[in-house]
């Protein structure tokens, strides 16, 4: 028997046309990459193939099943509609199809019938084959297709005909029937609910995905399991790039996609890498379609970035800054100059652009901050508008109670007692109100980098060329709904060393007219912002939605069958995400990546998200409103919109952000409530609880403990669940990710590091001078290197970018609910929500008394606004976290 998988669903139904004849007739469509003119020397490039579960169809031997048509094309496939298709040849190739029907036979056995294409006819690039079944008059309603591929190679399934298949489904070469792959294209069925002709096939289906936990993975496989990141470093070329595992009671963490590879020679519990410009394994399901491959192909852009970094070591000092702001300002309107290699225009164009002379020149695109307001990025009223509709709107937090205190232990961090004074606040704030009447009225609010970034501030320090602080930064909320920026705390640990014992340190700053305390306030802000482009990318992006989503795709995939309703629901949120991830553990978040080198935390980045994850992250958290309460920006309130009030009414991410998971939240709704009418019948779907207690016990296994964790026994905890699930990989995504160049591609409003200290931190005679005359030159110096910009810049730009075959939220049927008119209905609503979010969102950036969105020169919030056209657009709320 095949082996049986599942791919993504297909969004219409084959093509059935009515005979009077007993044969089903299937034609397939196979594309080949080369050009090669004798049959025999023409493979197929790597393969795919995949398996179609019809709709019900009765066959009483009048009845066809015509159009099982499969097309497999290259990635040059839209070449094949520029051929001429008179000019064709014979193609020899086997392929088996069965098709199976929902019904067993008197004895119990399966109904099953088959048959084998021997060659096909080349028309360009595409290559057609034809089969045909005899059916019986008594095989009952076809339920399964499988396809086996007997030949050489790994052939790739496309398209069949009157289904659209989005990206590709791996099929091994084999020589018998050991590599069929299943899909449901008609009713979902509860696992209770599965035809008798099914069952087997679904359950086989389950186990092979699963794996047996052994062996090192291969490109072509679709297997499902769990490892720790234990892939991260590469002591066997550096000892220097040694890590710590993550995952475990050391340092907690959520697991990856299990690849297999071996153990590095230096350290036994260290994966060996797989090649400089290898692809780490991801299931043949989850890797990316033609159109998303040819726009954003990891190698490629691996091919890109290794090109880069050595052309920029060629032509800069790692350690040279920019001279002049307005060096900064010639990326984007001169350019430099840099040494061709054929590659980066062709791969990198809004960023590379090419010149006469064979010459290449790095110039970037101006970022939409810069464009409307090229001095924005210095004024504390945009400092503290990106904090409500910003990149990372998911810190600012209420000050709940006076004093501020630290909860570290003294002993190790110095005096627990903030350096902020009730006098100071009352001073910045005009006398208007005691700080106890302004925490009272909830119109006190912080960044709070002190407690989490406190601990690594030495061990950042020892690294050289970075500098960390513990930082709380405080904000009052004035009348008209803007937050003014009133104090920054910096605080430097106390140090032990026996070499170098350091007594601990802080400084506070606040707005001034005065020259020095204008500039070291200006100073105190980058470093502020330093902190929080850190926090940023480690956990508001990268922990918070592609870390920790990771789990519940590959749960999913070994425990809910694809013909489960919840899966089907769950798919299209969870597409590209872990090949996505597996890049990032290649060049982003590994030992001498783009975060360590280029942010501040430096080969500590990966330890500090895991600290997080320990001691922050929260499942039920997770979800908008309860993150908003949280942070106190807002609470419950059953008469206000949403159910709650917010602290800041206008707070953009938030106001666009609950209308979303209103949204998200009412389609999952009226999903499971036609699915699971009963409380009971969630506890009893095996499947389903299966997959949440997998999540729970093993993809966040180190957390497997915790109260918090919902359980799965009525529809609102279900529903509650899968909504977060949701929000996180669409919503969450999309508001810190796809503003990333538009706000950071600018890098003196986002700078990713701080490479020296405050100037008044125990600074000798000649660095406090050196800053009271030329104080530009000594915040152009804190910037990041010309390299680390430039290195930045690059990969915000390609992170920022919307892809053509992008899927945004609402905006694709799945196939299956077309034939349920609850389902269709729920769905077609879900859809016209989106739309009129977008209206509401136009309107809110026009509301010039909405002064956080609108405004001269106000970069209007528009990262949840669900659709976008492709390319770099600060908009679009893709299904998931594809980029």
């Amino acid at each position: 028997m095949p082996l049986i998988g599942h791919g993504k669903p297909p969004n219409s139904f084959p093509s059935i046309t009515k005979t009077q004849n007993r044969v089903t007739k299937s034609v397939l469509n196979q594309d080949f990459s080369t050009n090669q003119s004798a049959a025999a020397s023409a493979p197929p490039i790597a393969s795919m193939a995949k398996v179609i579960h019809l709709p019900a169809i009765t066959t009483n031997g009048a009845e066809v099943i015509e159009g099982l048509k499969r097309i497999i094309r290259s990635d040059n496939e839209s070449n094949a509609d520029h051929e001429d298709p008179n000019n064709h040849e014979v193609v020899a190739g086997r392929l088996h199809l069965t098709l199976y029907s929902t019904e067993l036979d008197c004895s119990g056995m399966e109904k099953t019938v088959e048959a084998s294409t021997e060659r096909g006819t080349r028309r360009g690039e595409v290559v057609e084959f034809e089969c045909s079944f005899n059916m019986p008059k008594t095989f009952g309603k076809v339920g399964a297709v499988t396809m086996q591929n007997q030949q050489e190679d790994e052939t790739l399934l496309f398209s069949v005909e009157g289904v659209e298949m989005q990206g590709h489904i791996g099929l091994r070469p084999c020589k018998g029937p050991q590599s069929g792959l299943i899909e449901r294209v008609g009713k979902s069925y509860l696992p209770a609910q599965t035809p008798d002709g099914l069952k087997r096939l679904r359950n086989l289906d389950l186990e092979n995905l699963r794996g047996d936990g052994t062996g090192e993975r291969k490109e072509s496989d679709r297997i499902y399991d769990y490892d720790v990141y234990n892939d991260l470093a590469d002591p066997d070329s550096n000892p220097d790039l040694a890590r710590p595992v993550l995952g475990g009671s050391k340092h907690p963490y959520p697991r990856r996609c299990r690849t297999g590879r071996g153990p590095t020679k230096a350290d036994k519990n260290t994966e060996k890498k797989s090649g400089a410009l290898a692809k780490y394994y991801v299931p043949r399901d989850e890797q990316f379609s033609a159109t998303k491959s040819r726009e954003f192909r990891l190698n490629v852009l691996d091919q890109a970035v290794h090109a880069l970094i050595p052309i920029f070591v060629s032509i800069t000092n790692p350690k040279m800054g920019f001279p002049f702001f307005t060096a900064i300002d010639s990326l984007f309107n001169e350019g430099l100059i840099i040494p061709s290699n054929g590659l980066l225009n062709k791969y990198l164009p809004r960023v590379v652009k090419a010149t006469s002379f064979g010459k290449e020149k790095l110039r970037y695109e101006t970022p939409e901050l810069i464009t409307r307001d090229r001095f924005s990025w210095l004024t504390d009223k945009e400092f503290a508008r990106q904090t409500l509709a910003g990149l990372n709107p998911y810190t600012i937090q209420l000050v709940k109670e006076w004093p501020l205190t630290s909860k570290l232990d003294p002993k190790l961090y110095g005096p627990p007692e903030s350096a902020i004074t009730k006098e100071l606040v009352e001073k910045e704030i005009g006398g208007v109100m005691t700080v106890e009447e302004v925490v009272e009225k909830k119109r006190l609010f912080m960044l709070d980098y002190h407690d989490l970034l406190l601990p690594q501030v030495n061990g950042v320090r020892n690294l050289g060329d970075t500098y960390l602080y513990g930082s709380r930064t405080l904000f009052f909320l004035r009348d008209n709904g803007t937050l003014q920026p009133i104090a920054i705390e910096l605080t430097r640990p106390p140090s032990y060393d026996e070499k170098l014992a350091i007594e601990p340190w802080q400084g506070v700053y606040t707005p001034s007219t005065e020259p020095t305390k204008e500039w070291l306030w200006r100073f105190a802000k980058l470093n502020v912002i330093v902190h929080d482009s850190a926090y940023h990318q480690l956990i508001a992006h990268w922990l918070r939605t592609h870390c920790v989503a990771e789990p519940f795709i590959i749960a999913a995939n070994r425990q809910l069958s694809a013909m489960h309703p919840i899966y089907r629901l769950l798919h299209p949120y969870f597409r590209y995400t872990m090949e996505i991830n597996a890049y990032a553990r290649k060049q982003l978040v590994n030992a001498g990546g783009i975060i360590e080198s280029c942010f501040s935390a430096g080969k500590y980045a990966m330890v500090f998200s895991s600290i997080v994850y320990d001691q922050v992250w929260r499942f039920d958290m997770e979800a908008l409103p309860a993150d908003l309460i949280r942070r106190g920006l807002a609470e419950e309130d059953p008469n206000a919109e949403h159910g709650l009030k917010l602290a800041i009414q206008d707070y953009p991410f938030a106001n666009d952000g609950l209308i979303l998971w209103d949204a998200i939240k009412e389609w999952v709704s009226d999903y499971v409530d036609h699915y699971y009418p009963k409380a009971f019948t969630i506890e009893e779907d095996k499947e389903l609880q299966a997959w949440w207690n997998e999540v729970r016990t093993v993809g966040h296994g180190d957390k497997k403990d915790e109260k918090w964790w919902p359980v799965l026994n009525t529809q609102e905890n279900l529903i509650q669940t899968l909504s977060t699930i949701i929000w996180v990989n669409s919503g969450h995504h999309a508001a810190v990710n796809f503003g990333q160049y538009d706000y950071a591609g600018y890098f003196p409003n986002r700078p990713s590091i701080a490479r020296t200290k405050m100037p008044d931190e125990d600074p000798t005679d000649d660095e406090y001078t050196e800053f009271l005359t030329k104080p530009e030159s000594a915040m152009l110096q804190c910037l990041p290197s010309q390299r680390q910009a430039s290195i930045v810049m690059t990969i915000l730009d390609v992170l920022s970018t919307h892809s053509a075959d992008e899927e945004y939220i609402a905006d694709k049927m799945e196939a299956s609910w077309e034939d349920s008119p609850v389902i269709k209905g729920a769905f077609e609503r879900f859809k016209g929500r989106m739309m009129e979010l977008s209206r509401i969102i136009d309107r809110r950036n026009l509301d010039e008394g909405l002064l956080n969105r609108s405004g001269a020169g106000v970069v209007p919030y528009e990262l949840l606004k669900p659709r976008s056209e492709s390319g770099v657009t600060g908009m679009g709320v893709p299904n998931s976290i594809s980029i």
